[in-house]
């Protein structure tokens, strides 16, 4: 049985990882939190690693960079949110391991230098976040018997997003939103700062950008539709015109099962799909006057990794003034917007 290293296991990813790899009987090699001491305490109890680390603890940075790439584990889970996720998954990509790339950032940030590692450690990157999963294994349906489609055969990827919760707001409600009713979200229980971003979409123009450096197509080739009931989680068509879809619950432990599993598949934690009491499929374009980080997104992915790092650090900065209430919730996308202007002067 293969054994992991999860980085970030107090955050929700890395708590439903733990879940998982208990469900699949894998050893636990190394633990590493932020500042969640009492519950990694907890999970270092119940699952014995090797090593835990507290980044936020002297030195406790360098240590989980050192964790990352000396742990020894058969694959490593990088959920570290934000940009601090970067250098620890650089680290973990020189292991020449498997990583279960949970964090975007790194991607959105550096794609360029994150692909580039993982060719040179001759790394295997399994994606987590449920669209790239999804676009993962159609890529592998859709292949035969080559095994993975080539990028030349992929006409158009297409994401499915929720919309969040205020996918049917007009631009006046939206003003009035605050950090509680954003953290709803209709289907996903997720952690604060993703969570807000889904209600923006700038979840969505991430996964886009991230799906860009995954699987080497253009911002062109990628394609965002609505789709509220979160079963399908997305699509690929290839240049024949046929569509593969993955379609499951929306629960981030198939994708995460599937990540520690693969290529094989075994039992899983996630409720079986029954089609027959589904009340339907519904499908419609984003609005864009409403969704305005979309936009934006594609115009830092036409304009390069520079770009695409501002665009990244202007939203975090933004999301936390949101969630301190020192911003209106519309004004997410206008800070951005203005960092993304700042850089092209």
């Amino acid at each position: 049985m293969k054994s992991l290293t999860i980085l970030g296991s107090t955050g929700s990813i890395g708590q439903q990882t733990l879940e998982v790899a208990d469900h699949l009987g894998m050893p636990i090699i190394a633990l590493t939190a932020f500042n969640n001491k009492d519950l990694l305490r907890e999970q270092t109890a119940e699952f014995s690693p090797e090593t835990t680390v507290l980044g936020s603890e002297p030195g406790g940075i360098d240590a989980i960079i050192d964790v990352a790439e000396n742990s020894g584990a058969d694959i490593i889970v990088t959920a570290i949110a934000g940009e601090a996720g970067l250098e620890s998954t650089l680290a973990a990509l020189r292991t020449g391991k498997r990583v279960a790339l949970v964090n975007k950032e790194p991607l959105v940030c550096a794609g360029e230098l994150v692909m580039q590692t993982a060719r040179e450690f001759k790394t295997e990157i399994i994606p987590v976040d449920s669209e790239h999963s999804a676009i993962f294994q159609c890529l592998h349906c859709g292949a035969g018997q080559a095994g993975y489609t080539k990028p030349k055969q992929i006409k158009k990827i297409i994401l499915t997003a929720s919309g969040g919760p205020f996918r049917n707001k007009t631009q006046a409600e939206l003003k009035d939103i605050t950090p509680e009713q954003a953290l709803k979200h209709p289907n996903w229980t997720m952690g604060k700062v993703v969570t807000i971003n889904s209600a923006t979409m700038m979840n969505k123009g991430l996964e886009i950008i991230e799906a860009m450096h995954l699987f080497d197509v253009t911002p062109e080739q990628i394609e965002v539709v609505i789709h509220p009931q979160s079963i399908i989680h997305s699509m690929v068509e290839f240049i024949d015109g046929s569509i593969v879809a993955q379609m499951s619950h929306p629960d981030m432990r198939m994708p995460i099962q599937y990540a520690l599993t693969y290529p094989d598949r075994q039992p899983g934690l996630t409720r079986p799909l029954d089609l027959t009491k589904l009340s339907g499929l519904t499908f419609e374009k984003p609005n864009l006057d409403i969704f305005p980080c979309l936009n934006l997104v594609y115009r830092a992915a036409k304009a390069g990794t520079q770009a695409c790092a501002t665009l990244n650090r202007a939203n975090e900065e933004a999301v936390d003034l949101f969630l301190k209430e020192e911003i209106p919730f519309t004004d997410i996308p206008v800070l951005v917007e203005k960092a993304l202007n700042a850089l092209e002067k």
